[in-house]
């Protein structure tokens, strides 16, 4: 009993020491009928390749049957000579590149006849990172100790051939998968049918052999599935889709660390019929759906903003082409008009138009942005700055030196080349020291240059700022507006990094908290948040709530022409209902403030 309980944990480490070195490798199964064989798995880095062999007077054609014969198609045409190119060439890395021969005829003479033209191609078999393995007919499984050093073979049992010299010659077990779950790839393994699979993968792994299921699922869901599994050599007819997906999947899972501890509204003034005082616009930038969707789940299931009740969605086509960029999207927020791509508070024939923090100084209101851009950027720009093109800086500093902005929170010091304290505002070094400030005009930058993120180590500056912010324009005994920006989301959009994304839409929603905290307080405070544009093209197809564990995939690296979310609290929040273009949330504001432009 001893020595068996002994044998189990030796056998158990074994495993374990197995599985943690391991890494999954592609397997181009049946890749013969691909429309370019062999250089279409090799150039997208699989690492396995199979190819059908049927012998017929003495050729070897690459194909399941003698029916499907093809002339020229030989094993030599198709894959020696491409292997011995790749390798004079030095094209792509034949490193580790297993050709998995499946021997559809009589196997003893097909096998003789193979080894005869494999003779012949020496920079094929002498070399150790290429590996030949037969698979489909093969000899009996104690003749394999028979065959050259160079040909190893495909052992398709669970059974243990107890034949130590013969079992050195099996390269891989590979089993169909069909014996053990009908699964087609969409949705889940039910749970019977993950631990029956997960034992054959784990008992397979015990013999120390890399593991194949054939006649696998082909999905983006069922690649996941095998390589969380553990299986070495991932089965697909898709090697392009199937290479682009596995090969990134590390860089498009994120495990949650970051967290914005939810706050639950009072409701007491959310759509109710009294006067709006303060409104606090809050934008994610490039905060689509499908990002708001994935800092839910990430942070658990619920954010601040999923508290609100008064939801719609905002078109936000610009006028010169249907998908906005942040210049066209944030000018239609802040003035009512849409505009050009590029475009900074300009019309599209490039005519100043007067925005809202302007149009609000005129009726007593003080204003203030915040963002986690340079406070040059785009959306912060769009409420102070009129330019045509909104890589302007110098033009857009200087209408900052005119705007009517009380405070201003953000990056880039270094592109100013006179100090704001010029330009009429107090230079405040930190966000706490903001809310006790008397000044009329303060600014404060996070950083020199660009802002860090929430990875990098930034820390909740943005709901520092905001909630600090909000005290400083409160004390001014006069109604307010404040622009926050979460712009990091986009930035992070735009290099389809996953992780960026997560924790920057929770980063945003503490800076929504502090604005639902605020309205609450004030009890005629209206917060809105919204984005300026959906980024990249988001999507999460799978993840863990248990563990925040978001896997996300993209379209694109740029903008799309989706709607964007918009949320309110506060009074008349009802307002901002319904489904409608990015201008009129301007015109919506000013008629809960009853501000009538005419």
């Amino acid at each position: 009993m001893f020595k068996k309980h002994c044998s189990l944990i030796l056998l158990f480490c074994i495993t374990i020491q197995f599985v943690a070195a391991q890494q999954f490798k592609i397997h181009s199964h049946n890749d013969y009928l691909q429309n370019v064989p062999f250089w279409n798995a090799y150039a997208n880095g699989l690492n396995s390749i199979e190819v059908d062999i049927f012998l017929k007077d003495d050729v070897l054609y690459a194909t399941h049957g003698e029916s499907e014969i093809i002339q020229d198609r030989t094993i030599e045409n198709l894959y020696l000579q491409p292997i011995q190119q790749a390798v004079s060439l030095q094209l792509g890395n034949p490193g580790e590149l297993q050709l998995l021969i499946d021997i559809k005829s009589e196997p003893y003479s097909t096998l003789k006849k193979l080894i005869s033209i494999l003779e012949k191609n020496p920079n094929i078999i002498n070399k150790q990172q290429i590996s030949i393995v037969i698979s489909g007919n093969r000899p009996m499984t104690k003749e394999y100790i028979n065959y050259p050093d160079y040909i190893h073979f495909d052992y398709q049992s669970l059974e243990d051939i107890r034949n130590d010299e013969a079992w050195n010659k099996v390269a891989l077990i590979s089993l169909n998968f069909k014996k053990y779950s009908l699964w087609n790839g969409k949705g889940r393994l039910t749970e019977d049918d993950y631990e029956k699979v997960k034992a054959v993968i784990d008992k397979a792994h015990t013999y120390g052999k890399p593991f194949r299921f054939w006649g696998t699922p082909d999905s983006k869901t069922a690649w996941k599935a095998f390589r969380d599994l553990g299986v070495d050599f991932i089965n697909t007819d898709l090697p392009y889709a199937s290479s682009s997906y596995l090969k990134t999947l590390d860089q498009r899972v994120y495990h949650n660390k970051v967290s914005s501890k939810v706050y639950t509204p009072k409701f007491t003034s959310d759509q109710k019929d009294i006067p709006v005082r303060n409104v606090i616009l809050l934008i994610g930038d490039g905060n689509g759906l499908t990002q708001i969707s994935s800092s839910v789940l990430a942070n658990g299931g619920n954010l601040t903003l999923t508290q609100l009740k008064s939801i719609g969605f905002l078109k936000t086509q610009s006028a010169d082409d249907f998908t906005t960029d942040s210049a066209a999207a944030g000018t239609a927020l802040a003035t009512g008009k849409k505009t050009n791509n590029r475009a900074i508070g300009a019309d599209a024939s490039g005519n100043p138009l007067i925005n809202i923090t302007e149009l609000l100084d005129e009726k007593g209101f003080v204003s203030g942005c915040i963002t986690t851009d340079n406070i040059t950027g785009a959306t912060p720009s769009a409420f102070y700055a009129h330019r045509v093109d909104r890589s302007d800086t110098k033009g857009i500093i200087s209408d900052l030196s005119k705007s009517k902005l009380s405070l201003i929170i953000g990056g880039g010091a270094e592109e100013f080349e006179k100090d704001l304290a010029e330009m009429g505002f107090a230079i405040i070094d930190s966000t706490n020291a903001i809310a006790r400030s008397t000044e009329k005009r303060v600014a404060h930058f996070i950083s020199k240059e660009d802002v860090p993120s929430i990875l990098e180590g930034r820390g909740a500056v943005l709901a520092e700022a905001t909630k600090n912010g909000l005290a400083f324009l409160n004390a001014k005994n006069a109604p307010f507006f404040l622009m926050v920006e979460g712009a990091k989301i986009d930035s992070y959009g735009h290099h389809n990094n996953v992780s960026g994304i997560v924790s920057e839409g929770i980063d945003f929603d503490r800076a929504i908290t502090e604005a639902v905290k605020f309205a609450d307080a004030t009890g005629n405070t209206l917060v809105i948040v919204t984005a300026d544009h959906e980024t990249s093209g988001f999507s999460i197809p799978q993840g863990d709530l248990e563990n925040r564990m978001i896997e996300g995939d993209f379209t694109t690296h740029d903008h799309t022409g989706t709607m964007v979310p918009i949320f309110a609290y506060g009074p008349q929040s009802q307002e901002f209902q319904g489904v409608y273009e990015n201008n009129e949330v301007f015109g919506k504001i000013l008629k809960v403030l009853k501000i009538d432009l005419d």
